[in-house]
């Protein structure tokens, strides 16, 4: 017979451990929900990444909820949440300042699978216990009651946190068949943390990263930004590369980083992650297409060549790889429509870096993408690419006043003898 809520609001809470969490560090809506909870006679508990960086003392992203309560009970406790979602249902409770994510907790082994063993739904619920076992990693796994200020652990994830070791919940295969994008999740949690990933797991990842193929690829693009817009994409990158999941997200990339003749495009890929990470340590924006153009700039540019060995114009040539390019990717990793006119815009600059006479040079400083395609021109420069000057004289061509623009694009030539000089890095992608 199915609990009813009254059966589920009278199972005492677990015992857990009893840790020295300052509670000013935990978002105050969150505290909310789960006093609102418990004083439904509820279970609730944070879970997840904000239990896990709190107990390492980082800085949490998110507080989610794990409780008893099922969707319907948390809505009928705050006016000011929805339920969402059909494969996973989960609440919202709505704030002026977002919304806090509430999950009941789940069964474990329950879920409606394909025949590849790919959860489809996941809509039964459990008990904590259950809930713990059906995570992830067991670093993920922790409950936090901060009424109590106890930690309720069932999986060991503090003595992996202790040891700076991922390991995966229950058998690593099964896991990430459920769900490949779990392989990219663990390579991200691990760079980003600097934990080693357990043994098991690594071999498996390394075996299974075809699955990534049978990911939806808009899924994909989220995780993407994920992996590289978390101030660790250097290191993502390699740890992607090492594990032989890159190849699957970006083939055409990876085909390009081993093709000899293109030896600069391994360094402009590199001076890009760097470049990307440098500027969300210093709390700038990033755009989703700069990556993009950087990882695709290399067949992009072997496809051209090849178009003008088959006897077509330079400009043609290049047209039709751009767009065969983009094409060819969606089919590993979504990229938004505006996001691939964005990328182009970056390409087809390259080009007009070179026409700096006269009216010419100011259309293309007051192009809306002159600072991201002025960027990586730059990066060509410091991987290689012989666009050296171009990048000097543009360089200029914004440090000085305007007399002296003028005067640049009437001549169109860099002062004589002087020395070429890494630009001062004004990126604004």
């Amino acid at each position: 017979m199915k609990p009813s809520a009254t059966d589920r609001r009278l199972a005492s809470p677990r015992p857990g451990v009893r840790v020295d969490i300052d509670v000013a560090h935990i978002n105050r809506d969150a505290l909310r929900v789960i006093t609102g909870l418990h004083r439904a006679g509820f279970q609730a508990y944070l879970v997840g990444g904000g239990v896990r960086d709190l107990l390492l003392g980082l800085s949490p992203k998110d507080f989610d909820i794990a409780t008893d309560a099922h969707p319907e009970d948390v809505r009928r406790q705050f006016d000011n949440s929805r339920v969402i979602g059909r494969r996973f249902r989960i609440v919202h409770v709505y704030f002026s300042q977002g919304y806090v994510e509430v999950a009941t907790f789940r069964a474990a082994g329950r879920a409606h699978v394909n025949k590849q063993g790919r959860i489809l739904a996941d809509n039964t619920y459990g008990t904590i216990e259950e809930d713990a076992f059906r995570r992830d990693f067991t670093i993920n796994a922790l409950y936090y009651d901060p009424e109590a200020g106890q930690v309720l652990d069932l999986v060991s994830g503090q003595q992996d946190l202790d040891a700076k070791l991922l390991r995966v919940i229950g058998d690593p295969e099964l896991r990430f068949r459920e769900d490949p994008v779990r392989m990219l999740r663990a390579v991200r949690l691990a760079t980003k943390l600097g934990f080693r990933i357990e043994d098991q797991a690594q071999a498996t990842i390394c075996r299974l990263g075809y699955l990534l193929g049978e990911v939806p690829p808009a899924r994909l693009f989220d995780e993407m930004l994920k992996l590289f817009h978390g101030g660790h994409a250097v290191q993502t990158f390699q740890a992607l590369r090492n594990y032989g999941l890159f190849e699957h997200l970006f083939p055409l990339t990876e085909q390009a980083l081993g093709d000899a003749s293109q030896e600069t495009f391994s360094a402009l890929v590199h001076g890009a992650l760097e470049n990307t990470d440098e500027r969300i340590r210093a709390g700038k924006p990033v755009i989703a297409s700069f990556l993009y153009a950087v990882f695709l700039w290399g067949p992009m540019r072997a496809l051209t060549r090849q178009l003008e060995l088959d006897g077509l114009s330079s400009k043609v040539a290049q047209d039709a790889a751009m767009k065969d390019t983009i094409l060819s990717q969606l089919r590993f990793t979504a990229i938004p429509k505006r996001l691939g006119f964005q990328i182009r815009n970056v390409w087809e600059l390259q080009n007009r870096f070179y026409r700096k006479r006269g009216k010419q040079a100011y259309r293309l400083y007051q192009h809306p993408r002159f600072r991201a395609a002025y960027d990586f021109l730059c990066l060509r420069a410091g991987a290689g690419d012989p666009v050296d000057k171009l990048c000097e004289w543009w360089t200029e061509f914004q440090d000085v006043d305007e007399a002296t623009q003028k005067k640049m694009a009437r001549s169109s030539r860099t002062r004589a003898g002087k020395t070429p000089h890494r630009p001062s890095r004004k990126t604004y992608h």
